[in-house]
Formats: C-alpha cells, structure tokens, sequence
C-alpha cells in the first residue's frame, strides 16, 4: 500500500501520490491505515492526510462485495488472496482504476485488473 509508504517517510511514494490527480482511495485501504495506528494522534493524522491531499473515499458496494467474492473464490488458493485484498482490488476495478502497490503478489492473478507496481 502506497500510503504506508508514505507514512514511513519515503520521497518516491510521497512524489506519486503529489503528482496523481484525481486521488482515490478505498474504504478498505482507509480502514486498514486507521487499523494500523497505534493511538488517537496517528488517526487524526491519518484523517487530515485524507482531507488534504483530497482523496475521494471509494465505497463498498453491492457490486465491489460481488466480484471480491469471485476474487477470493479464484485466487485464494493460488495466491493467498485475503478478504482485505479482495475488496481493494474489486474497488479498483468496478471504478476502472489502477491499483498501485508494492505488494503484487496477491493481485498479480486479478486478470481484470491493472497494477502498477510501486518500488519504494
């Protein structure tokens, strides 16, 4: 995920996420960040990066909970796909965007889906 990236301090992955516009991110992924924080201080910061790099909050719809379904039926074995990852990669793509993430090995299978790799 690009935005621990960004948490941890590295340059490249905050440079991404400057230069892309419009700004997306799933419910999912906005879950999983406050889920990581270890107090009340890091939610806020989580919070006001979202408000001020102007991220559009992406929902969990009938339709993204369908094909992460399909997701979890079709890759789960094969790659170790989890219900989290799922959801993200259904968000990406019902709403016909990329997915960028370091971590592509649970998503590399997703046919229908477009990756882009991050290197930090």
């Amino acid at each position: 995920m690009i935005l621990i990236w960004v948490e941890r301090g590295n340059i490249k992955a905050a440079n991404l996420i400057e230069k892309n516009f419009p700004r997306y991110i799933s419910v999912q992924t906005y879950m999983e960040l406050l889920q990581g924080a270890k107090n009340k201080k890091q939610h806020q910061q989580i919070k006001n990066f979202i408000i001020d790099f102007n991220f559009e909050m992406l929902p969990f719809t009938q339709n993204i909970g369908h094909r992460a379904s399909i997701y979890i039926e079709e890759y789960s074995l094969s790659s170790g796909l989890r219900a989290g990852d799922a959801i993200i990669a259904a968000t990406a793509t019902e709403n016909n965007l990329p997915l960028a993430t370091s971590n592509v090995k649970h998503f590399k299978e997703i046919k229908d889906l477009t990756l882009k790799k991050f290197t930090p």
